[in-house]
């Protein structure tokens, strides 16, 4: 043998090349990854045999009920959003429901009192950034409790749904805080050219939360902290920073929720978002996002929120009793997580024993 040849040995430890993706597999996955737009395709042709067969009507081309399925998916679709992003990271944030309450209460007060002074929308501005700015705090408290004391997501955030609880129902007073203002009750009843302005608001506000995610330095942070907390850590990425930010934001999400639900009924609820926290996780898990962290997107969450909209709405409309809603987000909610644990078994992802 040569020096120019190479040693025998070399033959039998070289690298295998590449096998080419399975397609059967590929196509599996993809479907996986689409269950919620699956899901909502199902609903809708359920609903619309069910109409034509009952009714004689249709369910999906009627405009009100589309109309009506977009304003029942607001609320629970800005806090899914939060949520999104929270659970995408490992965590999950408990608190949503009643800080959406306190910035209901907060945006309620605030219009009021603006209103004697400044001009109508001024005081509907004034107000809305009141109430997200309050609903940040415990947001903040949330974030310092998960990234500098340790306190894990689940308790830390149930605690402070007890505390904003309790600060909301205070500045209610125990009731619903009406508002005075003709220019946010346009905001939450209006419409322009046919679509109204709620919808319009949370359209815009997916499509900055989408940016945000998926082409940002903020977003691919939140997807490395949700894989793998160690390596995001030695690959340099401020885990206690990142997360300090990341519930600010959830509960900036919330606060958004809290003031279109007051433009909606005219009037602040503690309450508001009380209803609305299995709602919130339903439609993110639904969407296709993990609850090992690492996966989910924005627009799986809205594709779950519609879904979760759909059935709450759909039984209504063929006149079944709304207590079937439970069982029927309940099943899709399990059937979501089941495909989750098979689609992660199939790529060789993580999964509890």
């Amino acid at each position: 043998m040569t020096a120019s040849e190479p040693p025998a040995e070399a033959e039998t430890y070289a690298a295998p090349q590449a096998d080419h993706a399975d397609p059967a597999r590929t196509l599996v996955q993809r479907i996986a990854d689409l269950r919620a737009w699956l899901f909502l395709l199902a609903l809708l042709i359920g609903f619309e045999l069910w109409a034509r067969a009952d009714f004689g009507g249709t369910f999906v081309f009627s405009s009100y009920n589309v109309q009506s399925i977009a304003i029942f998916a607001v609320a629970p679709l800005l806090l899914a959003i939060g949520q999104t992003f929270v659970i995408i990271s490992g965590g999950i944030d408990l608190s949503m429901g009643f800080i959406m309450g306190l910035a209901a209460v907060v945006v309620a007060h605030v219009a009021n009192a603006a209103g004697a002074a400044l001009p109508l929308p001024a005081a509907v501005l004034v107000g809305a950034v009141a109430a997200v700015a309050v609903a940040c705090i415990p947001g903040f408290v949330n974030g310092l409790l998960v990234s500098r004391l340790r306190v894990p997501p689940f308790i830390g955030t149930l605690g402070m749904f007890g505390v904003a609880r309790g600060v909301a129902f205070l500045l209610a007073g125990g009731t619903t805080v009406p508002v005075r203002n003709s220019f946010l009750a346009t905001l939450g009843n209006g419409r322009f050219h046919g679509i109204p302005w709620i919808v319009i608001v949370t359209a815009v506000f997916v499509l900055i939360m989408h940016y945000l995610l998926s082409q940002t330095r903020f977003g691919q942070h939140n997807y490395a902290i949700g894989a793998n907390v160690q390596a995001a850590r030695r690959s340099g990425i401020d885990i206690k920073w990142h997360l300090l930010r990341l519930y600010v934001l959830s509960a900036m999400c919330a606060g958004v929720a809290g003031v279109l639900y007051t433009a909606r009924f005219s009037a602040g609820a503690a309450q508001a978002g009380e209803p609305l926290l299995l709602d919130c996780v339903a439609a993110v898990v639904i969407g296709g996002a993990s609850l090992f962290g690492g996966s989910g997107t924005i627009l799986g969450t809205v594709a779950g929120a519609l879904v979760i909209a759909v059935i709450q709405y759909g039984l209504v409309f063929v006149n079944v009793e709304p207590f079937w809603q439970f069982i029927s987000v309940g099943v899709v909610i399990i059937i979501s997580v089941l495909i989750d644990q098979a689609q992660r078994r199939f790529s060789g992802g993580r999964v509890d024993e």
